[in-house]
This record gives structure tokens, C-alpha cells and sequence, in this order.
């Protein structure tokens, strides 16, 4: 594999020509390039970080270059997207909420097949596909877990804005936690409409929720995760004892301090896959996109911090979920999350 920069992407080749024996037919719709635009650099052990290593790890699994642009902010990406469209890549994944109005619309223009999030509803045959990825399965184990490891009988959500991602974990979070101990007490804040990257904010409003007795912090944020980490890190709970933090999509264990409990893990590599298989098969834009327990695109971290017994007891549901005796549905609007924080 070889990388260089062109145009302001990093070009990571994945091969230099379709693997042997995949067994295309001869209606199927060549691909040999794909390119994904992301608003923060690919080092976050989260939403970025993710996107581009699910991304390369597709490549590589169905022998297809891939272009990445990381660290557009989030504003107007049409620049961008244009610039990467004179690549004529296969297939265009705007991995941010904030790119799925110009995506399509530079899609359109380019002749540029465009995968987006937070919006299913723009399924275009031929042309746009949505994954708007939910852990809502794994993030009520999450709240199982959290449930039986509070000391204060009081846990806290942080998110760094409301997307419909975050809010189906909130919900499901919120779900688990309820279902494993009714009398709980859950505290919820958002640090922002649009906070994704506030590092400062995610440690100021998780610091908030230490000091109203959470003592486990379950955080959604992108960078601003960072935040939430360091507010842990260094902010005892009322009792004296730690504050735990589970954390979302990546695995911060290289930088844990013996804080993180665990985290909500995707592993985007399925949906890319799927999305060129499509392609190929002449069915882009037939279907969305998601994640789930049963095929490991989410699974739940086990930590050092986390005891034998209570482990073995938040696996015991893992079993129902995926055996779907116990049906976890996604909640994807505000109004739904607040309504389970407060218990109206």
C-alpha cells in the first residue's frame, strides 16, 4: 500500500486492480475507487477515526482504492466534493450529518454515486444511500452495565449535540439502565446544537453532571470526548471514589488512565462493504444501511474495570437481544431521549 497526497486527500491504494475471483457478472458495475470525506482528523478513536479505518479495511477486503479528505470542519464541503468527483470514484461517503444536502447535490451534478448519514429518507436508486448508523443495542447493554456498577444510584449522559445516532443511544442507554434497576437516577446534557468538537465543553458539562452525583458518565462526542475523558479523569465523585466513562464507536484503551469502563464499539467495515457489493450487483440505492450485535458491527467493550460476574449477567441479555427474544428499538428523535431521562 502506498499513500500520497493529491488535490488535498490522502490516496491510500488498496490494490492496484480487482482481487481475483469475485466473481462479477458481466451486467455488474465496475468499481475501483471509493472516497471518504470526514469533518475531523482520522486520530479520534471515534466517529472519524472509525469511518476512515471502516473504509480502508473495505478496500483492502474487496480490492479498491481508497481516497480520504479528513479534517473539513463543517461547513460547506462542496469545494471538497467536487474536487474529489474529478477523481471519479465509485462511490462518495460524506461521513458527517452536515454534508447530506451537499453530497446529493454535488452527487447529482458530478454523476457521483454519495452514501450519507442522518437523513434515510433520501434513498435515491442509483445515486444516494443513508447509514444512519445506530448502537442503540449495544448502548442498552451499556446502560445495563452502568446500572449495576453506580455506587451513587445516580448516571449521566453527555452528547455533544442531538443527531439521530446519538439520540437512539441516549434512549436505548436510558432503556437499560431503567430496565436493570427501575429507581435510578439518570442526568442528561447536551453540550451544544452542533458540539462535536468541543473539547473545553465536553469537560464543563460532564463536570456539571459529576457535581449532581453521577458517578458513571456515558459520553457521545466526537473530540469533545476528550473533554469528557479528562472531567473523569480528574474530578472525583461525591463519595471520593472514581467516575467512570463509557465512551462510544472506538476504543480509547491506549489512552485510558483506568477510567474507561467501557464503550459502545462500531465497526463500520460491514456497512462499506455492503455499499460496494451493491454497487457491483447493480442494487445501490435499494436500501439504507445500519449496524447491529448480531453480525459483531457493535459489541460492547469489556474493560479491566468491569467484574467477572456483573460481565457474564450484561452477556446473558447480549444472548436475548441477538436471539431476539428481547427487541431493542431505535428512538431516533430528541424528544423520545428526554422523555426517558425524566421519566415523563
Amino acid at each position: 500500500m502506498t499513500n500520497k497526497t493529491t488535490k488535498g486527500a490522502v490516496r491510500l491504494i488498496s490494490a492496484l486492480a480487482l482481487a481475483a475471483g469475485l466473481g462479477t457478472s458481466a451486467m455488474a458495475e465496475e468499481i475501483t475507487s471509493i472516497a471518504i470525506l470526514t469533518p475531523e482528523t482520522g486520530t479520534d478513536f471515534g466517529w472519524n477515526q472509525q469511518g476512515i479505518d471502516g473504509a480502508k479495511a473495505a478496500g483492502d477486503a474487496l480490492g479498491v482504492e481508497v481516497i480520504v479528505a479528513e479534517n473539513l470542519g463543517y461547513g460547506d464541503v462542496r469545494p471538497t466534493l467536487r474536487e474529489l468527483s474529478e477523481e471519479e470514484p465509485g462511490l462518495i461517503i460524506a461521513h458527517a450529518s452536515g454534508y447530506n444536502t451537499a453530497a446529493p447535490e454535488i452527487g447529482t451534478e458530478a454523476g457521483v454515486k454519495v452514501a450519507i448519514v442522518d437523513s434515510p429518507s433520501a434513498l435515491t436508486e442509483g445515486a444516494v444511500v443513508d447509514y444512519t448508523a445506530s448502537g442503540h443495542e449495544g448502548a442498552y447493554l451499556a446502560g445495563v452495565l452502568a446500572a449495576k456498577m453506580t455506587r451513587s444510584g445516580t448516571v449521566g449522559i453527555v452528547t455533544s449535540g442531538e443527531p439521530p445516532s446519538w439520540n437512539s443511544q441516549s434512549a436505548a442507554f436510558a432503556e437499560g439502565v431503567k430496565a436493570a434497576n427501575p429507581d435510578l437516577v439518570i442526568r442528561y446534557a447536551v453540550i451544544g446544537p452542533a458540539a462535536y468538537s468541543d473539547a473545553a465543553g465536553g469537560k464543563r458539562v460532564t463536570e456539571s453532571l459529576i457535581a449532581a452525583g453521577a458517578d458513571i458518565i456515558f459520553g457521545q462526542g466526537n473530540g469533545s470526548s476528550f473533554g469528557m475523558l479528562q472531567a473523569v479523569e480528574t474530578t472525583p465523585a461525591a463519595d471520593g471514589g472514581k467516575v467512570m466513562f463509557i465512551d462510544v464507536i472506538g476504543d480509547k484503551t491506549p489512552i485510558d488512565k483506568g477510567y474507561l469502563l467501557s464503550s459502545v464499539l462500531w465497526n463500520l467495515t460491514p456497512v462499506y462493504e455492503a455499499m460496494i457489493e451493491d454497487i457491483r450487483a447493480d442494487k445501490f440505492g435499494t436500501r439504507n444501511y445500519d449496524i447491529n450485535l448480531a453480525d459483531g458491527s457493535v459489541a460492547l467493550l469489556k474493560s479491566p474495570q468491569i467484574p467477572d460476574d456483573v460481565w457474564a449477567e450484561v452477556m446473558e441479555v447480549q444472548d436475548e437481544i441477538i436471539a431476539g427474544s428481547l427487541v431493542i428499538e431505535p428512538k431516533f428523535d430528541a424528544d423520545s431521549v428526554h422523555a426517558l431521562v425524566t421519566g415523563e
